[in-house]
């Protein structure tokens, strides 16, 4: 007993030792107390904890918040909240600050610094955002504001929301800001093909920043408050002698229809993040996972008799193709990629049967539909995507071909052609191809045909599928006794049959069953595994 004494009093003097009765210690917990010293520290940390926090979520403080919304444009707080689903948000890193003593800065710090980083829900489905906050040095990039992004999102299998409001580098930490743009692109290039990756441009971005959002799957803008470019009008101006403003320079509408840098532009912050909120339900979380399944009572054997009569009779008559695409998907929702750039040819999300699917097709409003040098790189690049994310494509085909000229030849059409072509051919995702009318040359083969892979292809009644149209063809085969030839070349080839008896046409369908057959597919695929041959990566024409 006596040993046992020793040792209690040797123990520190916070805790309380226990009692000792009849030569028995009873078995009682352990319990601490603070001096009332310590108590004060504790308190005063918390109450600087307090203050921290509520500095953090000041951001840049309260006129640079009155001055952001002036602009018309939200806090990057107040855009995750409505990113976001209600109380999902989780902060990391809320108490960061930079380590910068140059030019003063160690007495400009702001809790936080000038991105807000976390992780939060999208419809109950988890996802990883960042959220540049303009009111604290214009958003610039810091060294410890690089660390704070996208470091957990690969681990966990979840998707990367970049929401940039950011004038770029932050000069003052010199070639370290630098660093850290660097350390972003590294993420975002070991990010690609992972985990899907969405940029949102709610504010400038400039210089080297743009270029983390270009690496990203798509990149979203808000009409006049969103600007991207390299570099600013005045520098254009002292290199080139051209004036241009913002807006000509960088413009949402400048990238959504001219440069394709960018996906979609919206009317307002608040626009654009519900449509961003729109887009994840279509995404898995990552390509570990399969395409996403929604509970849908729309008929997998539906009837759309409307199809029976929406290709016109005259094989030079346009049609929308958009109005084939919303007969066929569930509830007649199509969420469309790019809808302002390279028209010609129309990408984007829908469902069957519940099922996300990738939608591409032809669209004989717009060069009647022909292949072109944009239409191809923006083709190329959606199949990619599905096929990176296990997302099934479904491709309607009415294509003439490839846009013939000089400006397309000394373009490199053949060079961007082949991309869309390589990418439906290394795609192993399931793959369903409809004809609607015309597939003609080259073309047919690069729009998922049967020769590229295709698990099932379809013509309708109305499908040519030939070399060239009737009338070049018999003007090279007759060489000018052509007569009566035309029309004899036209029952030759243009219909189904010459390819479906070579079986490169699995059947000729009534088109007012499409959907049934898509469904019908879709489900049969879904167990499809197919492989390429193991290799580094393939060099697909860049």
């Amino acid at each position: 007993m006596a040993s046992l004494l020793l040792k209690l009093s040797r123990l520190p003097s916070r805790i309380c030792v226990p009692s000792v009765r009849n030569g028995l210690m009873r078995n009682r917990n352990l319990l601490f107390y603070r001096p009332a010293s310590d108590l004060a520290h504790l308190q005063s940390v918390k109450e600087k904890i307090d203050t921290k926090r509520n500095s953090a979520l000041l951001g840049g403080g309260q006129n640079r918040i009155d001055a952001q919304h002036k602009k018309g444009k939200l806090t990057a707080r107040e855009r995750l909240s409505l990113l976001l689903d209600e109380g999902s948000f989780i902060e990391y890193d809320m108490f960061s600050e930079h380590g910068c003593t140059d030019f003063n800065m160690d007495q400009k710090k702001f809790t936080g610094d000038s991105v807000v980083t976390g992780q939060g829900r999208i419809n109950g489905r988890i996802v990883f955002v960042f959220s540049q906050d303009f009111t604290v040095f214009g958003g610039s990039l810091s060294a410890v504001h690089a660390r704070k992004i996208m470091d957990k999102a690969a681990t966990i299998g979840a998707p990367v929301i970049g929401l940039n409001d950011s004038g770029g580098a932050r000069i003052q930490e010199g070639v370290e800001s630098l660093a850290g743009y660097a350390d972003i692109f590294l993420r975002n290039v070991l990010t690609s093909g992972v985990v899907p990756q969405i940029s949102v441009i709610m504010g400038p971005c400039a210089g080297g920043a743009v270029y983390s959002p270009a690496l990203t799957d798509f990149i979203f803008m808000v009409k006049n408050t969103s600007h991207l470019f390299i570099t600013g009008p005045d520098v254009v101006k002292s290199v080139t002698n051209e004036v241009v403003t913002q807006e000509e320079l960088g413009g949402s509408k400048t990238h959504t229809t001219l440069s394709g840098v960018a996906h979609n532009a919206y009317e307002n912050d608040v626009d654009a993040l519900a449509r961003v909120r729109e887009l994840i339900n279509y995404l898995p979380l990552s390509n570990k996972d399969p395409a996403p399944i929604v509970k849908s009572d729309d008929p997998a054997d539906r009837i759309v008799p409307v199809l029976d009569t929406v290709v016109p009779a005259e094989s030079n008559k346009p049609y929308n193709i958009i109005d084939i695409v919303e007969a066929v998907v569930d509830h007649g929702d199509f969420f469309e990629i790019m809808p302002d750039y390279a028209k010609n040819i129309v990408v984007g999300f829908a469902r069957m049967r519940g099922r996300t699917v990738g939608i591409v097709g032809n669209q004989p409003l717009v060069a009647s539909g022909c292949l072109d040098i944009n239409s191809s790189v923006k083709g190329a690049r959606f199949v990619r995507f599905c096929d990176c994310f296990n997302i099934p494509i479904v491709t309607f085909v009415d294509v003439p071909g490839f846009l013939p000229g000089t400006a397309q030849e000394y373009g490199g059409i053949i060079r961007h052609g082949a991309k869309l072509l390589y990418a439906y051919a290394e795609a192993t995702v399931p793959k369903i191809t409809i004809i609607t009318r015309k597939a003609y040359g080259g073309a047919y083969d690069v729009m998922s045909s049967k020769h590229l892979r295709g698990d099932t292809n379809y013509a309708w009644p109305t499908s040519e599928i030939a070399v060239m149209g009737a009338k070049g063809a018999v003007s090279i085969i007759f060489r000018g006794d052509a007569e009566n030839a035309e029309q004899e070349y036209i029952d030759k080839f243009s219909n189904p049959f010459p390819a479906a008896k070579l079986g490169f046409i699995d059947d000729i369908i009534e088109p007012r069953t499409t959907r049934h057959r898509i469904c019908h597919d879709l489900d049969m695929l879904a167990t499809k595994e197919l492989s390429n041959p193991r290799k580094k990566h393939g060099n697909i024409p860049l």
